[in-house]
Order: structure tokens, then sequence, then C-alpha cells
């Protein structure tokens, strides 16, 4: 018998034990996604020019810091290298060192949207713009390696239970996160007379969250002792070799690719949402960020309900199928010109949500049925790794396609935008996940991953 099953056994057997550790990283990754999404509706204020209020950035540069969250992960290969910190240097160091890396980058990118710098220049950008991505990069690097050693604390406690439901009430407690920050970000920042405070705010939480998650590191550490002292046999640790059973995994790249693709249809678009319910569809400033946050309130609801809906009767890829599907659809009702009233955006968001809840029920609980648990935070980081690829560039290519072809200025000075072009390009996103998702679905019945089974019994 391996250690991780006498873990299973002597451990996550205990419904106390399981439930408590999940809902201590839970609460961090809660305050992780505040973070993350606090500054998404703010754009008005970003882009609003300085004499007017705001801070006088351009789309380019509200583009250039949203996709800021990925850039040292994606160009330095940090998440990457993350995973395999990870699996060699185990879950309390892994934890503790990336919520650390998210204090410091809270407090950059805190300190930068306080500071004025001058209005200076730096390659294009405002001079503020690259330190709040500066600041966010940094952030982002720890969040995202949180994200892959929370991935495995749920998988090392629920495996043979409950562990898609898991994963989404811990996705569904995140997404309170960001609920908040997409409705409350923008009425917090208006009371307080700055774009700064709301981030001040999620510093603190970030605090609280690390403060959590050494709470779970001494239980962690109290239960590891525990197993050693009961463990007959060690399992033969994480090798460097190992990573081959990753990289030529057919399964593994199409799963990899659909969460590239539905992710870059989903939170690139959250960064944007605001401002395209204030253009298109008309809805006063002050509550605009109340749509978008629609979405992971439905979130919160939707993703424990599929994600024990797969535990119980399974269908995971066809699951993953239906919610891209959905995904497209809605890109497409928002890129039409059509009902450009309220209601209408607020049905599309519900819509939105459904799908958003479908696919990660059903994606993150099927990654340990492809990849075995020692090679799993590796496997998660390089998930991870791509995904930012899309979480950096697409905000870059999209608030470069409004700049040059969705603002209209009229000779008067005022400034409208048509937002059909950036939602074609997530619709298009949306439509390659239908494809990966179905050549998942296909490679499932042939090499029999389990994809489709139930996980409970």
């Amino acid at each position: 018998m391996t250690v991780t099953q006498k873990i299973q056994k002597k451990l996550s057997d205990s419904p106390a034990a399981r439930w408590t550790a999940l809902c201590i990283v839970s609460f961090t990754m809660m305050c992780t996604y505040f973070i993350t999404d606090v500054m998404a509706s703010l754009e008005v204020i970003l882009t609003t020019p300085a004499a007017e209020g705001g801070l006088g950035w351009t789309s380019s540069d509200y583009g250039f810091f949203s996709g800021a969250y990925g850039y040292i992960n994606v160009f330095l290969l940090m998440l990457f290298f993350g995973g395999i910190i990870l699996d060699k240097c185990g879950i309390r160091f892994t934890g503790t060192m990336s919520c650390s890396f998210m204090v410091v980058g809270v407090l950059l990118k805190w300190y930068a949207l306080s500071t004025d710098f001058g209005g200076g220049i730096f390659m294009g950008y405002h001079l503020q713009a690259v330190y709040a991505a500066l600041g966010f990069a940094i952030f982002g690097m720890g969040a995202e390696i949180t994200g892959i050693t929370v991935s495995k604390i749920i998988i090392k406690w629920f495996t043979g239970h409950e562990v898609a439901l898991a994963m989404g009430l811990q996705v569904a407690t995140a997404r309170i996160g960001t609920a908040v920050a997409l409705a409350c970000s923008l009425p917090m920042a208006r009371a307080a007379g700055s774009v700064s405070f709301p981030v001040l705010v999620g510093g603190a939480c970030i605090c609280i969250g690390l403060i959590a998650y050494l709470v779970y590191c001494v239980m962690d550490k109290k239960l590891d002792q525990s197993v050693e002292a009961a463990a007959e046999t060690k399992e033969e640790g994480f090798r460097m070799k190992d990573l081959k059973l990753i990289f030529t995994s057919k399964g593994f790249w199409l799963i990899t690719i659909l969460c590239l693709m539905f992710y870059a249809g989903v939170f690139p678009f959250l960064k944007f949402a605001t401002k395209l319910m204030i253009a298109k569809y008309h809805v006063e400033p002050e509550i605009a960020g109340l749509i978008p946050a629609m979405l992971p309130f439905g979130t919160i609801l939707l993703t424990p309900v599929f994600g024990s809906l797969y535990d119980r009767i399974g269908k995971g890829a066809t699951l993953m199928v239906i919610g891209s599907v959905m995904l497209t659809v809605v890109h497409v009702l928002f890129a039409l010109p059509l009902l450009n009233v309220w209601w209408f955006a607020v049905l599309i968001m519900v819509i939105l949500g459904i799908a958003f809840s479908l696919v990660p029920s059903a994606m993150w609980p099927s990654v340990p049925k492809i990849i075995p648990m020692k090679q799993l935070g590796s496997a998660y980081a390089i998930i991870f790794y791509i995904q930012n690829i899309g979480l950096s560039m697409v905000p870059l290519l999209i608030g470069w396609v409004i700049d040059r072809y969705s603002t209209i200025r009229t000779p008067d000075g005022t400034v409208s935008y048509d937002y059909t072009l950036p939602m074609c390009i997530f619709a298009l996103f949306g439509f390659v996940a239908i494809l990966i998702a179905w050549g998942l679905k296909h490679e499932d019945a042939v090499k029999g991953y389990g994809l489709e089974q139930r996980n409970m019994g």
C-alpha cells in the first residue's frame, strides 16, 4: 500500500478532517480572487482623462496591465517551475512561498495606483500602468502557484470521495471573491475618492489569507507525521524524468488546450465587461459592474451542483462539450446588434454563468484520471502555465483591438465604442473549445481514462 493510499485511509476518510482542510484553503483562494478581479470594474475610472478625475490610461494601458497577471508565469516559466517545486518540496513550503509573493505583489500594485509618477511614459505605456502591472505580475505568479497547490491539496484529501464536489465548492468560494470585487470595487473607489482604496482592502484580505494558509500548514504537518508513523513503505518521489509521462499524453494536452480556449473566453472578457455594459447596453457606470458580477455569483451556486453531478453520474467529457457550446453562443449574442437593453445582457450573463460552472466542475477533477498523483503538481502547473498565456495575451489583444477598431471619436470630441469585433474574437475561442472538448471525449472513449464514469464508488 502506498503512502498516498494510507493518507486516504487514515485522514481523508474522516469527513471532519477533509472538509476542515477544504474550508481553510478555499478561504485563501477567495481572498486571492478578490485581488485578481478588483480592478475589472475600475476601467471606467482608469481610462477617464485626468482632468475629469480619472487616471488617463488608454485601453492599451489597461490591456497591458490586465495581461500582466501572467507575464512572469509565461515569460519566465515560473508557474512551470512552481509545479516542480510543489512536487519536490511539498504543499506547505510551496503554498507559503506563493502566498508571500501575493502579499508583495498587491502592496506594489497599491503603491503604483497611489502615486502619480509625474505622468511619465515607458515603452508607450503610462509609467503608473507599468508599475501597477509589475505588482500584478508578481501577485499573479503567487496566485497561480497557490492555485495548483490548492488543487493538489484537494486531490490528496478527496480522491475516492466527493472530489468533484470539493473542487466545485472551492471554485464557488473563490468566485465569491470575484463577485464582491466586480460588484463593490467601483462604488468603493467612488466613496473613498481613490482608485487605489479597493486594492488596499484587497491587500488586507490577502494578508489574512496567508495567515489562514499557515493554519492549514500546522494541521497538514501533524497529519503527515501521523501518516509517517503508520507507513510501512514509502512511495517513490517525483523525478524529472516523470515529466515524460505528462508531455506524451494526448489526453493531457487536449484538456490543457481546452482550458486555454475556455478561460480565454471568460476571464479576459470580464476585464472589459463593465465597460461593455456601459457602452452597448447603456447601464449606469455606478451599477454596471453588477451585471458581470452575476457570473461568479451564478457559479457559486451551480459549480458545486455540477461537481456533485459528476461525482454521482459521471459524464465529465460531455459536460465540457455542453459548456463550451454555451460559451460560444453567449459571445455570439454579445456580438450581434440585438436588444441593446440591460435585461438582455443579464440573460446572456446567466447563460455564461451556467457554462462557467459546467466546464471547470468537470475539467479539474478529470486531470487526476489522466495523470498520477506524484506528477499532479507538475501537470496542473503546465495547464495553468498554458492558461496564463491566454490570460496574458488576450487582454493585450482586446485592448489593442478596442483602441484601433472599436473606438469611435466624433469631431465634437465624443467617444463611443463598438464591441462587435472584440466579442467575435471571444466567440472564436469558444468555437475552438467545442472542437477540443469533442476531441477529448473521443480520446477518452479510446484510452478509457474514465472521464464519463462517476468519481464515487
